[in-house]
């Protein structure tokens, strides 16, 4: 696989061994070394455009988080470069907003499959192929729930471009276009939308690699303003525990596969 530089990964600055196998996508860099607090032995090792990655253990094997910026290009950047250096387990961490009256504020929504509103995809396989996640890192995440007794849910979120497409449709030439499909995906059940999952998943199909995802409900399906409880209960460091449980399943179900 050719890349810009032989020491290193052009985008994320990393180098084979410098991580593990799995990982934790957040979208956000500052939330890196919020999620690596809860590592054993954290470590920064390097930043890089919207690229921040932190390493250490969990249950005794490396893991790392690496975020991977906002939308599909640069998260499918970030799974390339990673790939290259030897991970294999992906987990998108992050935010979206809530499609279904059950979907409430500071509830967890497990994304096992994603609509591809999204262009990136594209260029990795046809709109005919599904965006869907990789069943090891669904099972370990909805185990982590139930073990936490944490209200979650699991289904299919909107992957989409433009986040103002979905905040201020009317302000959009294709407002009619926007809103059609909105109500097409909120009655198929769709639970959230945000911007990375189908990328992610078409990325891990493609190179077969593992990848999931869980998301922290904000806002309301109607778009009503959050009470300041909610806005407390739908704070990202509340998901946290459950992302990192959830890896936790996955890595003792891996270690009771080569047992």
């Amino acid at each position: 696989m050719a890349t810009y530089s032989e020491d290193y990964e052009y985008h994320i600055h990393l180098s084979e061994g410098d991580i593990g196998r799995y990982v934790f996508l957040p979208g956000d860099p500052g939330r890196c070394e919020v999620i690596a607090q809860h590592f054993d032995n954290p470590k920064f090792v390097a930043s890089h455009r919207e690229h921040t990655t932190w390493v250490g253990e969990l249950d005794g094997e490396r893991v790392a988080v690496t975020s991977t910026g906002m939308g599909g290009p640069s998260t499918a950047i970030a799974v390339e470069e990673l790939i290259h250096v030897g991970a294999d387990t992906f987990m998108r961490v992050g935010t979206a907003g809530a499609m279904q009256p059950e979907t409430q504020p500071g509830d967890v929504a497990i994304i096992n499959a994603a609509i591809r509103d999204e262009g990136t995809g594209l260029h990795y396989l046809p709109m005919e192929f599904p965006a869907v996640a990789s069943q090891d890192l669904i099972t370990g995440l909805v185990a982590a729930a139930r073990d936490m007794d944490r209200r979650h849910h699991v289904g299919v979120s909107q992957s989409k471009d433009s986040f103002y497409g979905q905040h201020s449709p009317d302000s959009m030439p294709v407002s009619t276009r926007l809103k059609e499909r909105w109500d097409a995906w909120v009655k198929g059940g769709c639970l959230v939308s945000e911007m990375e999952c189908a990328t992610l998943y078409l990325v891990g199909a493609t190179r077969r690699v593992r990848t999931g995802g869980v998301m922290m409900v904000m806002g309301h399906h109607d778009f009503a303003p959050m009470t300041d409880e909610e806005k407390d209960a739908s704070q990202v460091g509340n998901l946290i525990p459950v992302a990192i449980e959830g890896m936790r399943q996955v890595i003792a179900a891996d270690k009771a596969r080569s047992d």
